[in-house]
């Protein structure tokens, strides 16, 4: 006869799935492991942007800046140091501080979170409008490889400031699909980017 499961037990048989989803992430599985991470936590992250941020489309944004940031952190994610919930719940209130600062203006925001350079421009010497070309350049060749519902959703989300729920109005969607597809976008982008600038 077998025991029942402790509360104990069954947090720890939780955490340590957990964190072999996102090792797998780590070793470069981006698909099934990830969504099972963003299925588990979507409605936690989204209830603290909610509570943080006062709004419904910038908590939608914290979502997916969260499980972004999540993906970039996998490689160094060490078990004997804490769970993957708690990771995730701290990335999810930084990444609302700083989505905070931006909606307050204290910070410059590039599109589609971009990193540019890191050093400052040289004054007066073109500088930063070459990096700004080279950038949209960059981003123009990215977009290329997206899937036309891909580009057609963040085009909406970032050019005409939709809110995903907004977007799945107007395009008739299930407000999932949408959340997917800007997930997945910006996902496929940043790789991209990633690659181009490696190359």
């Amino acid at each position: 006869m077998t025991r029942p499961t402790t509360p104990d037990a069954a947090r720890q048989a939780e955490a340590a799935h957990e964190a072999q989803l996102l090792q797998r992430v780590a070793a470069g599985d981006r698909g099934a492991p990830l969504e099972e991470l963003y299925d588990r936590y979507e409605r936690r992250v989204w209830a603290v942007g909610l509570r943080r941020l006062r709004d419904r489309g910038a908590a939608e944004d914290l979502v997916q800046e969260t499980f972004v940031r999540l993906w970039r952190a996998a490689p160094r994610f060490d078990p004997e140091r804490g769970t993957v919930g708690a990771l995730l719940m701290t990335i999810a209130y930084r990444a609302a501080s700083d989505l905070g600062r931006r909606r307050a203006g204290e910070t410059t925001v590039v599109s589609l979170d971009i990193d540019v350079a890191d050093g400052p421009a040289e004054p007066h010497g073109g500088t930063e409008e070459e990096e700004q070309l080279l950038l949209r350049d960059e981003l123009q060749a990215a977009l290329s490889t997206l899937s036309d519902e891909q580009r057609e959703i963040l085009r909406l989300h970032f050019q005409e400031d939709l809110t995903q729920a907004e977007i799945a109005s107007r395009l008739d969607l299930p407000l999932g699909t949408v959340k997917s597809r800007v997930f997945y976008g910006l996902r496929h982008l940043r790789a991209t980017l990633s690659e181009q600038r490696d190359g």
